[in-house]
């Protein structure tokens, strides 16, 4: 009974660490091509004994270990959004979308311009009801200006991200919501490793890599990948399961339960992990006694940039509800177990 209670209080507080590291990451703010706000974020919490670098494309590397041969593992900083592709006469801008996502999930809300003298309030505009289309018209935005110079006046300037205004919301137990889980649980599920990482375990050196534009194509993992080559001994991609666990989805693919632990991501859209490395690291997890799903879905990792090099990706992640939505789900007791493999794989594998 005492050894139950302890155990309990001990999860309360792994989980409540693991929250005091996401908050953070979900309230910052990083359309991909501008993640500054967020790489800042992942500076301020990593360990004190950390010495990061971050690389001409943008990524932030952390070294740790000693030798050839490195085990990579990535999660990527960036979230969708929009840029201001031109400034109309009306005042109104029309956008390009930075990733690919239902434009129409933004209709009709409010917007942040995030422009060089901080965020600039605007509104997604709302299509015109009296048009019937099948595909939704290109999403617009608007300050309230009437003239291309009144938005301008206001500090609006083409090539300026566009987002939803976004906040971190606790649900029941241990359910959370909010926009960009995408991939800021992975950044977060990296933090908390390396918080937790015996340096004197490593039997190799592991590079942990924030990566920048995995969104518009994988472009700052395909950086590193450049950069390291065939010298990589294993690449984790750390990014969302899009699961199907989920009142709106049939059940027949994608099924990751929400609250059951992290994932391995067997095979997705850009990569298949060999069996037998599917295998080993589920054997890896037993032997942690960590929470294991093992399942398939769509979608691309930025590992899947190592792979014509001859490396190997053994990708995991977490199950996520309504994926590139302003209401995106998670469960924290995933984060927490997404935690604790990507340290099994850094000291024992």
């Amino acid at each position: 009974m005492i050894l139950a209670l302890v155990l309990a209080l001990q999860d309360t507080s792994r989980v409540a660490e693991a929250q005091s590291v996401v908050a953070p990451l979900i309230d910052s703010y990083g359309v991909s091509g501008a993640e500054g706000p967020v790489r800042s974020t992942v500076q301020h919490l990593l360990p004190t004994w950390v010495k990061a670098e971050t690389d001409t494309a943008g990524n932030l590397w952390v070294r740790v270990g000693e030798g050839a041969a490195p085990v990579v593992i990535v999660a990527h900083m960036d979230e969708i959004g929009f840029r201001v592709d031109s400034i109309l006469a009306d005042g109104s801008m029309a956008l390009r979308p930075r990733g690919g996502f239902f434009g129409s999930l933004f209709e009709a809300k409010p917007a942040l311009i995030h422009g060089d003298r901080g965020d600039i309030p605007a509104i997604f505009l709302p299509r015109d009801t009296g048009l019937t289309r099948h595909a939704a018209p290109p999403v617009r935005a608007t300050v309230g200006a009437t003239t291309r110079a009144g938005a301008e006046s206001l500090g609006v300037r083409v090539g300026q991200t566009v987002t939803m205004p976004k906040q971190y919301v606790r649900l029941a137990g241990t359910r959370a919501t909010g926009r960009s889980f995408d991939d800021r649980m992975g950044c977060a599920a990296l933090l908390l490793a390396l918080r937790k990482l015996d340096r004197s375990k490593l039997r190799h050196p592991v590079v942990f890599v924030f990566s920048v534009r995995e969104e518009i194509g994988l472009e700052g993992a395909a950086a590193v990948a450049r950069q390291l080559g065939t010298t990589v001994r294993r690449v984790h991609a750390i990014d969302t399961f899009v699961s199907a666990d989920s009142p709106l989805e049939p059940q027949n693919f994608a099924v990751a339960r929400l609250g059951a632990g992290a994932v391995a991501r067997a095979l997705d859209n850009s990569s298949i992990t060999p069996p037998a490395y599917v295998d080993s690291l589920a054997q890896l997890a037993r032997a942690r006694g960590i929470a294991l799903q093992i399942g398939t879905t769509n979608g691309g990792n930025d590992g899947s940039t190592f792979t014509p090099y001859g490396v190997v990706d053994v990708a995991m992640g977490w199950p996520l509800r309504y994926s590139h939505s302003p209401a995106e789900v998670i469960d924290l007791k995933d984060l927490v177990s997404l935690a604790d493999i990507v340290r099994a794989v850094a000291e024992d594998w």
